[in-house]
């Protein structure tokens, strides 16, 4: 799907002396975000979100997000596929993702994941020019696959960890009956969490 060894590809976190993991959510922000803030604050977890900005309204509880410590990154306008794109067409869609973010939020954006794990060397070259870091994954839960054994993602998530890991989640209601037991399988494995830091933008 992608070369996680590429060098402007990001997978882990390694930044800390204890072993952290990284919780991020695609595919928001959706009608579940509030629950999700809910189970994070309770657990005084921070997590990185990743969403399509046509589902961002100022209505929404990203100040929220904000407050509470979290991270806002883009996942695109409308999670098309960019590899079906022209570098144009990539450029355009990221940067007006990015735009109507900051647009909303007042705050600047620095991380970009691709829709579905997918891009190429256009797609690399046009977050590069808009300063954003291309962040994937090194855990992939199976969340959205799972809506029928909310169990199993769990397992999914926790069977491979290893220090730095970012774990893909999404904003959905399968996730959120699940996040409590998922954060503390977490850290009775001994980590801890942790975010991708900011400040190079």
């Amino acid at each position: 799907m992608y070369d996680s060894t590429h060098p402007q590809i990001i997978t882990s976190n390694r930044l800390h002396s204890n072993k952290s993991v990284v919780l991020s959510f695609d595919d928001g922000p959706s009608k579940v975000l509030p629950q999700i803030l809910d189970i994070l604050k309770q657990e005084n977890v921070q997590a990185m979100f990743f969403w399509q900005s046509r589902l961002l309204y100022p209505a929404r509880p990203w100040q929220r997000v904000l407050d509470e410590g979290h991270i806002i990154g883009t996942h695109s306008m409308k999670h098309r596929n960019l590899v079906q794109l022209s570098y144009e067409e990539q450029y355009r869609d990221i940067r007006n993702s990015v735009a109507h973010i900051e647009k909303t939020t007042g705050t600047p954006v620095v991380h970009f994941r691709p829709p579905y794990g997918r891009f190429n060397s256009n797609t690399l070259k046009a977050a590069q020019a808009l300063g954003l870091r291309t962040v994937m994954w090194r855990i992939a839960s199976m969340d959205w696959e799972l809506k029928d054994d909310p169990g199993q993602i769990i397992r999914y998530a926790t069977e491979n960890l290893e220090d730095g890991a970012i774990i893909l989640l999404h904003e959905l209601e399968q996730t959120v009956a699940v996040l409590p037991e998922l954060i503390k399988a977490i850290k009775e494995q001994g980590y801890s969490f942790s975010l991708l830091p900011s400040e190079n933008k």
